[in-house]
């Protein structure tokens, strides 16, 4: 008895075995395969922005609107889970082609911010008007594929001497220090 039922049930796998796989062969769903989702136009990062265009939006209205006399990156806030933020930010915003995230970093949500060494008033805001070093992506709120591109385009930028760094003179009243000098 217990023979027969598991024949049964071992002839019953086999069978439905090579049904499900005629049917996933040969089966008349190839127009779910050529179909693809239409892209939202806001989300497609396909097309390629130049970078005369995008140095020309950082003189724009529609940029001041936006952003005002603020870097890109002041007004962008991370999403994350819990009180302190991840020191890593998230590798990519952009997967094939499209947006993939909610809250993509500041520069993948814009596609009119090109990182290129040409696009120097853009770099410039990525980098510390105290220190004159690269602000950290956890700071600036960037993906760290945007971050490394940050980081090409600046050390090309300074480089090329498109971008420099001058530390502020500072006059100091050393009286102040040592008594022996006077002020002029």
């Amino acid at each position: 008895m217990a023979l027969s039922s598991n024949l049964r049930l071992l002839l019953n796998r086999i069978v439905l075995s090579d049904v499900r796989k005629k049917i996933r062969f040969y089966s008349d769903n190839t127009d779910a395969l050529n179909e693809q989702k239409e892209i939202d136009p806001a989300k497609d990062r396909t097309k390629t922005v130049p970078v005369e265009t995008s140095i020309k939006y950082l003189q724009s209205k529609a940029y001041q609107q936006t952003y005002g006399n603020k870097p890109v990156w002041v007004l962008y806030r991370r999403n994350h889970k819990g009180g302190l933020a991840p020191k890593k930010t998230r590798k990519s915003c952009v997967r094939n082609g499209v947006i993939s995230t909610g809250n993509p970093c500041p520069i993948c949500r814009d596609e009119y911010l090109i990182l290129d060494h040409r696009n120097t008033k853009l770099l410039e805001q990525f980098v510390s008007e105290y220190t004159g070093q690269i602000q950290d992506a956890f700071i600036t709120g960037l993906c760290q594929k945007k971050h490394k591109e940050l980081l090409v385009a600046i050390e090309r930028a300074w480089d090329q001497g498109l971008l420099t760094f001058d530390v502020p003179f500072r006059e100091y009243d050393y009286s102040l220090y040592n008594k022996n000098i006077v002020s002029q």
